[in-house]
């Protein structure tokens, strides 16, 4: 998935819960999140990246067959770099319970 693909694909599932998404596309949009969080004038454009943020990190705990709540690991200091650990690992193959896997 490219850059604009990802981009498009997380706004389309704004708030979507449900599915999986892929490393590439979680990938794109976290750098999409800290480039816009790099400049201090678009603080606004940070909040409404809030949510679709959250749905793909919860729909990349659904593809790598964890529940969505593993996202509230970022939250807490000591553990949220076993949260990027999970971020990082492949796509389960086949279907999971969250449903088929993503190309």
């Amino acid at each position: 998935m490219t850059f604009g693909q990802s981009i498009k694909t997380c706004f389309s599932k704004y708030v979507t819960f449900s599915g999986r998404a892929t490393r590439s596309e979680y990938w794109w949009f976290a750098l999409l999140c800290f480039i816009v969080g790099c400049i201090p004038v678009v603080n606004l454009l940070s909040i409404l990246l809030f949510l679709p943020a959250l749905a793909v990190g919860v729909r990349r705990m659904h593809d790598i067959g964890k529940s969505g709540l593993f996202v509230l690991l970022a939250l807490i200091p000591v553990v949220n770099l076993f949260y990027l650990y999970l971020c990082i690992l492949e796509s389960q193959p086949g279907a999971n319970k969250w449903g088929e896997a993503t190309k």
